[in-house]
């Protein structure tokens, strides 16, 4: 029950339960307990030296003053530059809205292009903060099963006949998060052909862009039409490890971009400017090798997390094609995803989220981020294998 003082509309958002989950953890830990943690969708690698220098020149050289709402044009041209460089997708500046982490994208987004009642079609499971902003702007939200038998991929079947008239935007999030999963060129396709015949638009959450373990990274504006009716987000937080950087931005067409910023300048005014400088760092060439190494570690920790797991009786883990995490199906120990992570966390010690946290077809799963260490991973799986053991 909500307090009488706040607004209604508070009643219909959500949250991120990671950070509600590595809290509990935190305490179990300063009551001496150790936890190996797997919640939290955050690289543990340090952000590359020369991004952290660049950051340090920008503020010496008095990048620390108000700059335009929707970027610094640096910036905005280096992402261009990005953009042609990884989807080969011509855009200029004016089309580029830089904003303090990915999440506002979603936000302006969503207040931007929806009114209540428009129907929002949104994968499920997927991350929770698309499904959260959508029912607080009055949206109707659908949601788009993504499958264990397919890869966690969608039944081209089952969007086909979700998408309508009604259908105001479809949100695709590939490599996706919360299941590593990774939708194929005639997936892509499905939609862009659904979003050209019903004249609707699309949020492509593409923030995992460069962590594809298999192929080549697969971006829906390849197609015709899709460049117009797309708002394409991405970001440094994973690829960079400058979570705590708090920098994202979104491509979209040039009117649309003007009416984010617009929003970002009655919210934010801007994002901090040599954080920007430093995103420009980012985005050259010299941070490729740390981005390299990152990225292979992680395949080495995905193929160590899997094999462990499915080695543990009654659980099942498909190998994720993209992304940091895994998400197996524990669904034979005969008790709920959430009641499995709490105890989980609290008799074995290993902190991961249940399934349910990213929508209602994450019943009978749970999700663990490989961003550890190996030596933490097998640790946990040791843990994990002990912990079933009780069930």
């Amino acid at each position: 029950m909500l307090p009488t003082y706040l607004a209604k509309w508070m009643s219909r958002l959500g949250t991120e339960n990671a950070f509600v989950v590595l809290a509990k953890a935190r305490e179990l830990e300063a009551k001496g307990k150790e936890v190996i943690h797997l919640q939290i969708g955050e690289p543990d690698f340090d952000t590359p030296s020369n991004i952290i220098a660049a950051a340090k020149k920008a503020l010496d050289d008095g990048f620390t003053h108000y700059g335009p709402s929707a970027g610094l044009p640096i910036l905005r041209e280096a992402i261009c530059k990005e953009m042609k460089k990884t989807r080969n997708l011509d855009v200029k500046p004016d089309q580029v809205v830089i904003a303090p982490g990915g999440k506002p994208i979603m936000f302006y987004t969503m207040m931007t292009l929806i009114d209540p009642g428009d129907e929002v079609i949104i994968p499920n499971p997927g991350y929770p903060i698309y499904e959260s902003v959508a029912n607080y702007v009055g949206a109707k939200v659908i949601p788009l099963p993504l499958l264990e038998e397919k890869d966690f991929r969608f039944d081209p079947d089952v969007i086909t006949k979700l998408v309508n008239e009604k259908t105001k935007l479809i949100v695709v999030n590939s490599p996706q998060n919360p299941t590593g999963g990774i939708l194929t060129k005639e997936d892509l396709k499905v939609i862009a052909d659904l979003a050209i015949k019903y004249d609707c638009w699309i949020l492509a959450d593409e923030i995992y862009s460069h962590m594809v373990y298999e192929g080549k990274f697969e971006t829906i504006t390849q197609f015709n039409g899709l460049p117009e009716r797309t708002i394409l987000l991405d970001g440094f937080s994973k690829t960079y490890a400058m979570t705590g950087w708090r920098m994202g931005y979104g491509v979209m067409p040039k009117e649309l971009a003007s009416y984010m910023t617009q929003l970002q300048t009655n919210v934010v005014s801007h994002t901090a400017s040599f954080i920007q400088i430093a995103g420009v760092e980012a985005l050259s060439e010299r941070t490729d090798n740390a981005v390299n190494k990152m990225v292979d570690e992680f395949k080495k920790r995905r193929e160590v997390i899997v094999a462990g797991l499915n080695r543990i009786p009654k659980i099942h883990c498909c190998m994720p094609h993209g992304a940091f995490y895994v998400f197996p199906n524990i669904s034979a120990y005969g008790i709920d995803e959430q009641t499995f992570a709490d105890r989980l966390l609290n008799e074995g010690g290993v902190a991961g989220l249940s399934g349910t946290s990213f929508g209602q077809y994450g019943k009978g799963f749970i999700r663990l981020s490989y961003a550890n260490s190996i030596e933490n991973i097998n640790k946990a799986l040791n843990k994990i294998e002990d912990f079933v053991k009780k069930i």
